[in-house]
């Protein structure tokens, strides 16, 4: 009853703010999560990840493990994880990322560098050539049985 695993929305817990209403310039350099719902002009390097809410607009550079963009961005942002943009998001500027997803309804007005993702190996560690070959492990002791019987 109390395991119960929450659906996690694009939002994550915030360590740092910066509210609806403040203003804030300057260089923000932060080891945690942060949340900007308010202005800020700058620059942003964040080991977490920074989400700037529906109210929220920045003219920065963002560098972060994950960004969310819910409000409006001016700059160019580097995601080493992932980028998420919802549908209230807007960015003017350049993209590099390890993942991205841009809802409808967002805004982007620049260009989407990517970084390639290492190969996944398949379910279960079962190569192409696997199932034939078990396949026809199947078929021959079928053949065995039916000699044996």
């Amino acid at each position: 009853m109390w395991n119960k695993r929450r659906q996690s929305a694009p939002y994550k817990s915030t360590d740092s703010l910066i509210g609806h209403g403040g203003t804030l310039e300057g260089k923000v350099h932060c080891d945690t999560n942060l949340r900007i719902e308010g202005n800020f002009s700058g620059e942003i390097l964040c080991q977490g990840t920074v989400t700037i809410g529906e109210q929220g607009t920045v003219h920065s550079s963002i560098k972060a493990q994950e960004i969310i963009i819910a409000g409006k961005v001016y700059g160019n942002v580097t995601a080493d994880q992932k980028l998420i943009m919802t549908e209230t998001g807007q960015l003017h500027g350049n993209i590099a990322a390890g993942a991205l997803s841009i809802m409808e309804g967002s805004v982007l007005n620049g260009s989407v560098s990517m970084a390639e993702q290492p190969a996944t190996k398949t379910a279960g560690g079962l190569q192409a050539g696997d199932s034939a070959d078990k396949a026809g492990e199947r078929g021959s002791h079928k053949q065995n049985k039916l000699e044996a019987g």
